[in-house]
């Protein structure tokens, strides 16, 4: 080319508005390339090789697979194992997409801005290297975005909702999906999803390897299922060239075994040191709200007749952490949570009005706040403005911390309970027994994703970095009030009992079949006091979950 004809000294590009002779061969090549963006790629996109420097585009057959789903449907979410090409594929198709059709926008979102960049810096080095017939002229070309003369343009930017606010995209790729922390993702559907429905033809795709069970777990198991429009495409990493049994075992040996079923497997886990086993979190499983409005998830409508309890988690209001509560119905064994509210922008002074509206439905459920901080307050306004009956209190009593009840008085009694060290590490306890035993079930997705995340640190259990445990922490104040003489008073009932008994019962069964037969000695157990009255206690009766039978001695 003239010098007058390159962009900006570049020789590798065209300028806009430069005159192009086509011979008959190249039209012929025009037209065949835009109409199969696979020939197109494959005969004309050039990237770097780490081997080999610059080379074609030699795509592997699920590659080619891949850019055949991305052009025929609108919408599509892709599972990858790590280093199978799947950011470069993408690339070449946008590349494809823009050359070939005109006036159209298209986004390249990653988890980092620097990512997004890279991403769009290979495509335009496929471009450069693009035949100069084949090129459109460049209008605007940096780091971050280009324009071409057909008017058709990219932009690269981190995967949030003011990236593409107010702006109108014909496809928006999202890369790596899986590492975008959950808040950001649903900010980010809230945002450009009516920018994806206001157009008949906007295409969406989402490639990522997995991480843990976020929205990406959800969008991907949604599909699967027929509950959205996303076309999945899912590669095993032996359909990768050059990947064996040999190969795989050198990589455990580098890594490990979870992160190879995690990165290659593509199987969805949860973060390491999670305080429910990963076992467990593999198998719970997310349902669908019977009704959802403004962060209220409403899974079963109130019964007449049934026992509920609201545990409440206040947060500031301030976006980053989630005001939430929980309802969880007590009236039977194994509990089952009914609804949750989760939102991180009401303000505290009107959160007592949600709690109190909810609770009142669900046959004026007793409630416990926490009070660390901002909840004194909204505690404050349910039992002294809004005059909510069941609000639960607690009394601090020395050694034995913190007693739960109603109609205290005294200057070392608060409206709701302080979330200790020793209320923390009882109520992790409990919960972790209570799911993974089965006694407490839920179908929330916001719960589960938490629980992914919630993770020792120290010694104590906490969200990981960038997530968020509010939900997990109105499980663990239910689970601390389930361990409470007050909620076995509610309830008649005894939860570590039960489950004591239940796993005694157990053992026994499985020792049954090797011939423990009773010996007699403890048929009966008896003593004389010192006024000469005997006392002795039943065989029968139950102990309590440490062994103890002090308090079942009868008078006889």
């Amino acid at each position: 080319m003239a010098s007058n004809e390159i962009y900006l000294g570049n020789p590798n590009l065209k300028r806009a508005n430069i005159a192009q002779n086509f011979t008959p061969k190249q039209v012929e090549e025009f037209v065949k390339c835009s109409q199969d963006p696979v020939y197109f790629i494959t005969n004309y996109i050039k990237i770097i090789s780490l081997d080999k420097g610059l080379v074609p585009f030699d795509l592997y057959d699920f590659q080619a697979d891949m850019v055949n789903k991305f052009h025929e449907n609108r919408f599509n979410i892709a599972k990858l194992p790590r280093q199978s090409g799947k950011s470069t594929v993408v690339t070449a198709y946008l590349l494809w997409y823009t050359l070939f059709n005109d006036n159209v926008n298209v986004a390249i979102l990653a988890n980092k801005a620097a990512t997004a960049r890279e991403m769009l810096q290979r495509l335009q080095l496929s471009y450069e290297n693009l035949p100069n017939w084949m090129q459109q002229g460049v209008v605007n070309w940096n780091r971050g975005s280009l324009e071409l003369e057909n008017g058709s343009k990219i932009m690269a930017a981190s995967t949030s909702a003011s990236a593409v606010r107010g702006m109108s995209f014909n496809i928006i790729f999202l890369d790596e999906f899986a590492f975008i922390p959950t808040h950001i993702a649903d900010e980010f559907f809230s945002s450009v999803y009516p920018t994806i429905s206001s157009g008949k033809s906007t295409k969406v795709i989402i490639i990522s390897t997995p991480k843990g069970m976020n929205m990406f777990y959800k969008l991907w198991h949604d599909a699967e299922k027929g509950k959205n429009e996303y076309t999945t495409t899912e590669v095993h990493w032996s359909q990768v060239p050059g990947r064996d049994a040999e190969w795989k075992e050198q990589t455990i040996k580098n890594t490990s075994e979870e992160q190879f079923n995690q990165e290659f497997e593509c199987e969805f886990l949860g973060s390491v040191n999670t305080l429910i086993t990963s076992s467990k979190l593999k198998i719970l499983a997310y349902d669908d709200p019977l009704t959802s409005n403004a962060g209220l998830d409403i899974f079963e409508e109130p019964i007449e007749g049934h026992d509920y309890v609201c545990t409440v988690d206040v947060a500031r209001g301030i976006t980053k952490d989630y005001s939430a509560f929980v309802i969880v119905d007590t009236t039977e064994i194994p509990y089952k949570l009914v609804a949750k509210y989760r939102n991180n922008k009401i303000k505290p002074l009107l959160f007592p009005n949600i709690i109190t509206q909810v609770c009142t439905q669900y046959n004026h459920a007793y409630t416990l706040i926490e009070v660390n901080d901002i909840g004194g307050q909204v505690a404050d306004i349910m039992q002294f403005d809004l005059e909510y009956d069941n609000l639960l209190m607690c009394s601090m009593r020395g050694r034995a911390g913190q007693v739960v009840g109603q109609g205290f008085s005294g200057s070392k009694v608060q409206l709701g309970v302080k979330m200790s060290t020793t209320v923390k590490k009882t109520g992790c306890a409990n919960m972790k027994q209570l799911i993974e035993d089965d006694k407490l079930i839920f179908t929330d997705f916001d719960i589960i994703t938490e629980l992914t995340t919630f993770i020792q640190k120290g010694q104590a259990w906490e969200a990981e970095e960038g997530c968020n445990d509010d939900l997990a922490m109105c499980l663990v104040i239910f689970s601390w009030l389930a361990t409470t003489d007050y909620f076995r008073e509610l309830h008649d009932s005894d939860v570590r009992l039960r489950m004591y008994q239940e796993q005694k019962d157990a053992i026994e069964a499985d020792m049954a079949p090797f011939g423990f037969v009773s010996d007699g000695i403890n048929d009966e157990e008896s003593f004389v006091d010192g006024d000469g009255d005997r006392w002795t206690s039943d065989r029968d009766w139950n102990v309590d979950e440490y062994g103890d039978r002090s308090y079942m001695w009868d008078y006889r």
